[in-house]
């Protein structure tokens, strides 16, 4: 069977062998995390120790890690647990932050794809209402940072809590909790090889949030249920792998930007969108005018690559990138867009058989010659 060239990170990264090996582990030592005798210790000990290699990849104290079953989850606890009464998000922001409250305000971005701050400001003096803000670290389909530092002044500046999605971000550019003065951060385990189905919620204080799933005690008693033991040391290990490896990571924006170089060459009409805004190093998002998203993605796939038109999240819906639109991107356009994210697996052999596959793509559907024999 011919090697894939998978290229499609910002939806799940593949889960890095040493990951399996420790979770398969985990699952021969067995015990529930909250029971007290030998088995029972070891699987809690196994839940602290990933629980500080997370702390660790984000420079947070262990204690304010709460493990979760997926950052979706993360997010919409973080969002609907403080008792908050207004929420105010990007309109660029995943679909689990749009969809958390059904009272959400949205704040416009700029056509650069950042948050217009002018506007945040305005939607956090409109009223008296206690508020809370929610603003991802960088978008998962374009891969432009926000600035969450001065966002994240102007929430406290006006008494609102500050949130910040950076499920895309962790693993893939430093990230410091600390300095990002930010009260909740959302994680999760498979977007940097750990499993899927394990995520994390950050909190600067406990004391401000209450427990979304209730029951037992767990997790400090503001997740309960029995911890996904395997899952949360498969994700300590990732943890602990993604933050060696970050420098590595950032060599991905050479690949990224060959793509990019290697696609204008063939056709100069090709939108990058935040080719001059600062992104993340493995993700490009672009448009070829004429020549359908849904296309792009089958023809790439028959040629043993895997892209994707958007979010995983929304996959199988043929419909107008809201982000893009967002931006003031125009529909036609906009429906011409994929999105191309590197990670860990990526070698040159990938990006070279991308760039070949979309050459062939392109003299398929626009070369006179090619259009003249059929």
């Amino acid at each position: 069977m011919t090697t894939r060239s998978y290229l499609d990170f910002n939806a799940t990264a593949p889960i890095r062998p040493e990951v399996i090996d420790a979770m398969v582990e985990g699952m021969r030592q067995g015990g529930n995390a909250s029971s007290v005798h030998a088995e029972g210790r070891l699987a809690r000990s196994s839940v602290e120790k990933s629980r500080k290699l997370v702390a660790n990849l984000v420079g947070c104290n262990s204690r304010a890690v709460i493990f979760t079953g997926s950052g979706t989850e993360a997010n919409n606890h973080a969002l609907n647990r403080t008792g908050h009464e207004q929420l105010i998000v990007s309109a660029i922001e995943h679909e689990s932050v749009l969809k958390a409250r059904s009272d959400v305000s949205i704040c416009p971005v700029t056509s650069e794809g950042v948050i217009n701050l002018e506007e945040l400001e305005k939607l956090l003096h409109v009223n008296k209402l206690s508020k809370i803000v929610s603003l991802m670290y960088a978008n998962n389909e374009t891969g432009i940072i926000q600035p969450v530092m001065d966002a994240t002044l102007l929430a406290h500046k006006y008494g609102a809590l500050m949130h910040c999605d950076a499920i895309q971000a962790v693993g893939k550019i430093p990230i410091d909790f600390s300095k990002l003065n930010v009260d909740f951060l959302s994680l999760s385990a498979h977007k940097i090889g750990g499993p899927q189905g394990v995520g994390a919620l950050i909190c600067r204080d406990r004391n401000i949030i209450s427990g979304l799933v209730r029951g037992g005690g767990q997790e400090s008693g503001l997740r309960a249920g029995t911890e996904n033991v395997p899952g949360i040391i498969g994700y300590g290990v990732a943890a602990k792998t993604a933050r060696r490896q970050l420098e590595n990571f950032n060599q991905l924006c050479l690949l990224r930007n060959k793509i990019e170089k290697c696609l204008l060459n063939i056709d100069s009409s090709i939108a990058v969108f935040g080719q001059n805004m600062e992104r993340l190093p493995n993700t490009s998002k672009f448009a070829t005018p004429g020549l359908a998203s849904e296309i792009q993605v089958m023809a790439f796939d028959l040629d043993g690559v895997s892209i994707s038109a958007g979010s995983a999240c929304s996959a199988g819906r043929i419909e107008t990138p809201y982000v893009l639109s967002a931006m003031g991107i125009e529909d036609d356009l906009a429906k011409c867009a994929v999105r191309v994210s590197l990670g860990w697996t990526t070698t040159q052999f990938d990006v070279d058989r991308l760039i070949t596959s979309y050459g062939a793509l392109y003299a398929r559907q626009f070369d006179p010659h090619t259009l003249n024999k059929n």
